[in-house]
């Protein structure tokens, strides 16, 4: 029969199919894959990679393997992704510079502090940490369940049998879908106590805790200066922790001091590098002028970058203005974020103490179980075996009768006497009330004949006593909570003893500095090619170079290195630039392109001065047009990257600007000199153009054609009998001094 297709077909609405499918994939990753479980701090590819490792028998006794065959293993099995994605978190796990008690014993280049990479896997061998085996070490006794691996071939735990709050000592971070988890790590040692101090009072303030556990303590040091958040973030479980570096104060050499690094901040661990590349920068960009050197003298004895100051600057304040432009200090945003029962929870610092409690005694009440039920079974075997001992020889006689195991084990569980031969019949009637259990006679059945020497009949009932003992401990510490608790402290404490370290965060409350720059002022000059590529060059560079070199730029603009440069283009519009702003080189460099740096693309640059040099001057201003203007430089003075230097007519272009001082402004001898298309030219002094608002369209300055246009305009000093314009040499001497809006005459080339 032929199959009806529409039958088949599923009608869904798209939007919809779209929200379930991104929803499931969204809790996919938050589950599967980004968040801790609260229960052992481990995300499920941690948790895969520590289990294969266990289960490859990588205890810390024993051998390093190769990391590419852990990494193999773990895919192969448990972990369906991208090998590099599981290798990261195997190197991680090994970094004592981001875990406070590493999981992973790593052998060979596991990369830096400094920024480092790790090694390829196969060059690189590992095997679990002393601490991953409190993760570990109960596998074998049933704390946790089970479930199937991605095709079911394999068995993997749940969750790790955690002894130890772990997800507070490491930390963790994760970024899941619309949340993410930021977890900072504690010090072994006060995590614990603070564990036990809340087994003792469950009701205990979150501030007394934080007598025992006062905030996280970084692998790196460093210090946290905020120390008045800590009690919100413990409460809420989020906020920001502010943590700076540790300095020390050096004498060095020419009576220099040097702020010495010795400790950094837990944001750039990994990333060393960073922190020295920025502070090398920012003393090449003369940001902080105190700074005379940089150098990195970290070893495996520590951290050591050193900052040489030059002498009698104000070591506090430059240590102010490092804190807050350099990674020196820098803010780690907390955000407790786990999974519990399949949901992503929040938590605080008792809420999370509480979980532990509750996974602790789940765990240990399954342990101690598992200890009596073992023990129980022992007790069972041991007592067949004694009661054998006294009546060994039956036993002898019913195995010698007998003509198969299965028969003497009836015999010894149920009395069964059936078609076994005895010697007579008091064995056979005693023979026929036993009533060994299972376990029991296969005990008999397999026990050797040394067991029946004197002394070691003696171990069995020195055992019997031992396991009774046992016995009672348990059902004890099962039946008392109080019992349990004391065992999980005490345990603790052993924890503690073998694992703790000192702290390394120093916690503060230090207020945030201000820097006040100190500034010092340098004569720089800027130098623009008629391509537009712009440097600014030091004064003393500058007059090494030779005439022939200063001949390829257009333009030589002298400043300081506190100035701005002023770009003014033919549409009208003033661009500042920073001399900050501005590459330095030398005068052989290439720079930058001016339209880069004043993003005044597409505008034809026609003037460049320094604002310094413009505001105690008058500006000049001609137009295509004829309009010409005198403008007060103090109305240029702004804030802003780019204004309106004048005002245009719709088609007009400006095409002259001259910087005149106050007193060429006044000057009759200063002369306008006024170029057009058509070779026309027209001088007339200074002094008959109006000074006007830079917002004014300017005063007829010369008399037009109609179809002819100015393209040059300047204004020059009384010696200056030429200028040049599009490489022509035009002569001043010869053009007539007439009043302005006259009528040109024919230039002279």
């Amino acid at each position: 029969m032929a199959r009806n297709d529409a039958d088949t077909i599923i009608q869904l609405d798209f939007s919809e199919e779209m929200k379930n499918s991104y929803r499931d994939y969204a809790m996919s990753v938050i589950i599967a894959r980004a968040l801790p479980d609260i229960r052992d701090g481990l995300k499920p590819v941690q948790r895969r990679i520590l289990y294969s490792m266990s289960e490859l028998g990588l205890s810390p006794d024993k051998p390093h393997r190769k990391s590419a065959r852990i990494v193999g293993d773990t895919m192969g099995k448990y972990h369906p992704h991208g090998d590099s994605s599981i290798y990261d978190a195997l190197v991680h796990m090994s970094e004592d510079f981001s875990l406070s008690a590493p999981l992973v014993d790593g052998h060979g280049n596991f990369g830096s502090i400094d920024g480092d990479g790790a090694a390829a896997m196969r060059y690189t061998e590992a095997r679990l940490s002393p601490v991953s085996m409190t993760l570990l070490e109960n596998l074998n006794k049933g704390l946790v369940d089970f479930m199937p691996n991605f095709d079911e071939s394999e068995k993997e735990p749940v969750v790790l049998p955690a002894m130890i709050p772990h997800l507070l000592i490491n930390g963790t971070t994760g970024i899941a879908v619309g949340m993410a988890t930021n977890i900072p790590p504690h010090n072994f040692g006060e995590v614990i106590d603070a564990a036990i101090a809340y087994m003792d009072r469950p009701n205990i303030s979150t501030e007394k805790l934080m007598e025992i556990l006062p905030g996280p303590d970084f692998p790196t040091g460093g210090i946290i200066a905020n120390e008045e958040d800590l009690l919100s973030i413990y409460e809420t479980g989020e906020g920001r922790i502010r943590i700076r570096a540790k300095v020390e104060i050096e004498k060095s050499d020419a009576g220099r001091k040097n702020i010495v690094i010795t400790e950094i901040p837990y944001t750039v661990s990994g990333n060393k590098t960073k922190l020295v590349e920025s502070l090398v920068q920012l003393m090449r960009d003369k940001v902080f002028d105190e700074i005379y050197d940089v150098r990195d003298e970290s070893s495996k004895e520590g951290i050591r970058v050193v900052i040489e100051v030059k002498k009698d600057r104000d070591i506090d304040n430059l240590l102010n203005g490092l804190y807050k432009k350099t990674p020196m200090e820098d803010t780690y945003s907390v955000n407790c974020l786990a999974v519990k029962d399949k949901q992503p929870l929040q938590f605080g610092l008792k809420q999370y103490l509480e979980e532990f409690l509750l996974f602790q005694e789940e765990l240990y009440t399954k342990e101690y179980q598992y200890l009596l039920d073992r023990a129980l079974n022992r007790q069972e075997v041991v007592t067949g075996l004694i009661r054998a001992t006294d009546i060994i020889d039956l036993i002898i006689e019913i195995l010698r009768g007998s003509t198969s195991v299965k028969q003497a084990k009836a015999c010894l569980t149920h009395g069964d006497i059936t078609d076994i031969k005895f010697k007579s019949e008091a064995s056979k009637k005693e023979a026929a009330t036993l009533d060994f259990t299972e376990a029991q006679a296969d005990a008999i059945l397999a026990m050797q004949l040394s067991r029946l020497i004197g002394l070691e009949i003696l171990k069995l009932n020195e055992e019997a006593d031992s396991l009774k003992e046992r016995i009672t401990e348990y059902q004890n510490v099962l039946g008392n909570p109080r019992e349990l608790f004391k065992v999980i402290k005490n345990r603790l404490k052993e924890y503690k003893k073998r694992f703790a370290t000192p702290r390394k965060t120093e916690i503060a409350h230090v207020e945030a500095g201000n820097y006040v720059e100190e500034k010092v002022v340098e004569n720089i000059t800027v130098l623009i090619d008629r391509f537009g590529y712009t440097k600014s060059v030091e004064d003393k560079a500058l007059a090494k170079a030779g005439e022939d070199v200063l001949k390829d730029f257009t333009f030589a603009v002298p400043m300081t290195n506190e100035d701005v440069l002023c770009v003014f283009t033919a549409e009208g519009n003033l661009y500042r630039v920073k001399a900050s702003q501005i590459p330095k080189g030398r005068v052989r460099d290439k720079g930058a392109l001016i339209q880069t740096l004043c993003k005044c693309d597409g505008e034809t640059i026609i003037y460049y001065d320094c604002f310094e040099k413009i505001f105690d001057s008058a500006l000049y201003f001609a137009t295509e047009k004829g309009y010409v203007k005198l403008v007060s430089g103090a109305e240029f003075e702004t804030n802003r990257n780019m204004i309106a230097a004048t005002k245009l007519e719709d088609g007009d272009k400006a095409v002259g600007i001259s910087v005149l001082a106050p007193s060429q402004v006044s000057s009759q001898s200063m002369k306008v000199i006024m170029y057009t298309e058509k070779g026309l030219s027209l001088g007339f002094p200074v002094a008959e153009v109006s000074m006007l608002k830079k917002t004014g369209r300017g005063v007829k300055g010369i008399s037009l054609d109609k179809n002819d246009k100015v393209v040059f305009s300047a204004v020059v000093p009384p010696t200056q009998e030429t200028f040049k314009y599009l490489d022509k040499e035009l002569s001043c001497k010869k053009v007539r001094m007439r009043a302005r809006a006259a009528k040109g005459q024919k230039a002279t080339l």
